[in-house]
């Protein structure tokens, strides 16, 4: 699966956390293994390690019952085949499945992953270009240490503010969900996407977003309904000059939507976008089959009785608030995304955010965004919503939908991460 091209070849290995489970199945050379863990250790065939490693290069392995979409509404499992070596340790009780890959290699099946074999060719490179760079910049993040760094903002009773970020896993680089980047693996019967991300891999070799002397952090999400988001309102309290605000189309008329009269207004209409689209085949080039099981994303709307709405924040939190009595926004980021809510039960109040601790509050996974306005009924709440994820970066339906308009990569970057250059790195 390699790639070579006018570069060297030569690629900086990573670790991926593929699996964790009691038993790992896997196939190696046409052969099924079974491996569990026993007494700290992992055995094989009746044979007991520390550590398995097997050498795939030039060919790939399999994992079965591969867990994917953890903690979101397409979780799932599947059968998946992995480029570079297998790595094999026991902890707590289970095996974790490990894969050691070439950094360009595992970026060819992030893009497989994330995208389909109708997705445009200048989309798929902007693309590699953001998913190379946050990964290095995570790499760069990891071995810094940085005095008084934490993620929770404010824990009292009344109010829980904090942020939730990629975790530095202990026992690899990168997780192979959601939580990291999407990393599926090899486009198994799919030779025509294996080909095209191939080609969007050479063309991009060992190319960033560069700015302040550094690689960019280049965040991005499925749909950003309109508006960007900045990075201060999702995560750390700091400006990111190439995460900023802006409209997903130049032109149009600009609101404030940190005032809570223009934000409701804008998420209960349909402003033009690059993302405001129905088109099934410009959808096709973003969305995987799961994902298309999400029919509304660039406005969306979810509907609770009061006593469901309890349950499911019972759940989430293991607070009981009582009788949901409101749901009252009280900070709106820059894009309309709520960044402060105050929910008011019979038993108590509490003010939660920033957005990721709200949308996983108020849902039994993850409700698609934070930006959305609310409507009391006689017996519970409507929440109307704007876009699919944080909206922070790069916004892959709107980028999809430059692409398909004659976008380059190149300008397709500069839309949505003002400020950065590309570089080559190596």
């Amino acid at each position: 699966m390699g790639t070579s091209g006018t570069h060297s070849g030569k690629q900086r290995t990573i670790s991926v956390g593929i699996l964790t489970a009691a038993r790992v199945e896997f196939v190696l050379g046409g052969l099924t293994f079974s491996a569990v863990e026993e007494g700290g250790k992992v055995v094989i065939g009746g044979e007991a390690r520390e550590e398995w490693y097997f050498d795939a290069v030039g060919s790939f392995f399999t994992l079965k019952n591969v867990e994917i979409g953890k903690g979101f509404h397409w979780q799932r499992y599947q059968d998946q085949s992995f480029p570079g070596d297998l790595r094999l340790i026991a902890r707590d009780g289970c095996v974790i499945a490990i894969n050691v890959v070439g950094i360009e290699d595992y970026l060819q099946c992030v893009i497989a992953s994330e995208m389909s074999p109708s997705a445009g060719f200048e989309f798929l490179k902007a693309h590699a270009v953001i998913s190379r760079s946050w990964l290095l910049a995570q790499l760069d993040k990891r071995d810094e240490v940085r005095e008084g760094y934490s993620s929770v903002e404010c824990d009292t009773p009344d109010e829980l503010i904090r942020w939730q970020d990629r975790e530095d896993h202990e026992w690899f680089d990168f997780c192979a969900d959601d939580h990291c980047q999407r990393y599926q693996g090899i486009p198994q019967g799919n030779p025509a996407m294996l080909i095209k991300t191939k080609r969007v891999i050479e063309a991009t070799w060992g190319q960033v977003l560069w700015y302040g002397g550094r690689v960019c952090d280049a965040r991005f999400s499925k749909c950003c309904g309109g508006a960007l988001e900045e990075f201060k309102y999702c995560w750390e309290n700091k400006e990111v000059p190439y995460l900023k605000y802006a409209r997903d189309y130049a032109s149009g008329r600009d609101w404030d939507l940190t005032r809570e009269s223009n934000a409701r207004r804008w998420i209960l209409s349909s402003p033009r976008a690059f993302c405001n689209t129905r088109s099934a085949r410009l959808l096709g080039q973003v969305l995987k089959d799961y994902d298309s099981e999400t029919k509304d994303f660039y406005r969306w709307t979810v509907e609770y009785s009061a006593e469901e709405l309890r349950q499911i924040i019972l759940e989430r939190t293991g607070e009981d608030y009582g009788e949901i009595r409101d749901l009252i926004p009280l900070e709106r980021g820059v894009s309309g995304r709520i960044c402060r809510l105050k929910i008011v039960g019979s038993k108590k109040t509490k003010t939660i955010g920033k957005e990721l601790e709200i949308r996983k509050t108020l849902s039994r996974s993850h409700l698609y965004s934070s930006a959305f306005v609310v409507e009391k009924t006689p017996g519970g709440f409507i929440l109307h919503g704007a876009g699919w994820g944080h909206g922070v970066g790069l916004c892959q339906i709107g980028a999809a939908a430059m692409g398909a308009r004659g976008y380059k990569y190149q300008e397709i970057l500069q839309h949505y991460y003002p400020n950065s250059t590309l570089k080559n790195i190596y």
